[in-house]
This record gives structure tokens, sequence and C-alpha cells, in this order.
């Protein structure tokens, strides 16, 4: 679940520009001419991230990156196509959050693989430690929870991603301390939180073990 596109609701900007206009120009230089309309998901990942880099139109402080309908208007603009044909890309793509969110976006994983592995319990955690359910958002804006589908990390499964990166091999316990850091400004090390290099074995590489010795995986 993600937070409901609101077209009219009071935190949507009356305009929007893009702050990078060379990035604009780049990536309408991607496609011929007639193609314009080609550049609608490059330009709305543009906007948010823009959203998230230079501060948050909406409610939180520490916001993180989301499209207000403005930006996608623009948009419309730039690829001289009507607003709805935007819209329609925007609304369809879970990717796209057209809602303020919070600093830190927990997407966690409850698709089967991650389920078997215990993602039940990391939901209680972060309902638990962020005071949120599904849709929601931390009363003091830093964590967005959503609950997904799968993220194609199975092996290490049970998994979250929180805004780019994935965090991986988690417990109850790992994902508090992970959440706790993030909280406190810290930096956690993204991807598996046991070690495990990439996807590999927990008990190490099953073939190919003095190639990866020679590489320094291991």
């Amino acid at each position: 679940m993600r937070p409901k596109f609101e077209q009219y609701a009071d935190y949507q900007p009356e305009t929007f520009e893009f702050s990078d206009k060379k990035a604009v120009e780049e990536i309408i230089s991607r496609y011929p001419a007639y193609g314009k309309k080609s550049a609608v998901m490059p330009l709305l990942d543009l906007a948010q991230r823009q959203v998230a880099k230079h501060g948050p139109y909406g409610p939180y402080k520490d916001g993180g990156g989301w499209i207000p309908r403005a930006a996608m208007d623009k948009i419309a603009e730039i690829i001289e196509q009507p607003k709805i044909k935007v819209y329609e890309v925007a609304t369809f793509y879970s990717m796209y959050k057209l809602a303020p969110v919070g600093k830190f976006l927990i997407q966690l994983c409850t698709t089967t693989p991650c389920w078997l592995c215990g993602s039940s319990g990391l939901l209680k955690v972060c309902e638990e430690f962020c005071g949120v359910h599904p849709g929601e958002t931390s009363e003091d804006g830093l964590f967005t929870l959503e609950e997904v589908e799968c993220l194609g990390a199975c092996v290490n499964a049970p998994m979250a991603q929180i805004n780019d990166d994935y965090y991986e091999d988690l417990t109850p316990d790992i994902f508090k301390d992970v959440l706790q850091a993030l909280k406190d400004g810290k930096e956690v090390p993204i991807g598996s939180q046991t070690g495990r290099k990439g996807s590999m074995a927990q008990n190490g590489p099953t073939s190919m073990a003095d190639k990866a010795k020679e590489l320094g995986v291991i």
C-alpha cells in the first residue's frame, strides 16, 4: 500500500521547475524528436530525486522523494503530451511516490520467500519501532512503511528496501538495530547484514571456491 495520490491536497505546490536543466536536456536527447514522450519515466524519476535532495514539499521537515502534481504537469509540458498521459504512467508504477513520504521509505517484502524466512516478524518490529502501519508515516516524518511484493533478493530473505538500498538477511533484532541507526543519523552497511557476500550460500561458495579466494571475495 502506498499513500494516495491527491491532486488538490494542501501540500501540493502550485508550480514546479527542474533545477538541473542539463539533466532534463540529456534525458530528452536520448530519444528521437518524434519519440519525446518516451522520456516520461526518467523525468518522473528526476523530479522525485530532486524533491528528495532539495527539500520536500508537504508536511515533513525531513521528507523523502515524491512527485508533486505540478511536477507531472511540467513533464507533460516538456514532452508535449496531455497531463493525463503522465498521470497514467505515474500512478501505474509503484516506484513513483505521488504523496509526501518520510525521510526513510521502508519497502518491506512480504512475498512467500521472505514470509517463510520471517518477514512477519520484521513487519511487527517496524510497526512497533516507527509507530506506523503499512501506508503510514511516523509522526516525526522519518519513516514511511510500505508492504511490497518481491524485490528480487529472495536468496537473502528476509529483506527490505530503504530508499535506494537493500538490507538483506534480516532478523527482528538486526532490523531494529538498522532502524535505530538510521534514526540516529548513523551509516548502516547495505546488503547482507550477516556478512554474506552477494548471494552465495551462508556457509560460503559451493562452486569455484578457489576463484573466489583469488578474487578476494572470501
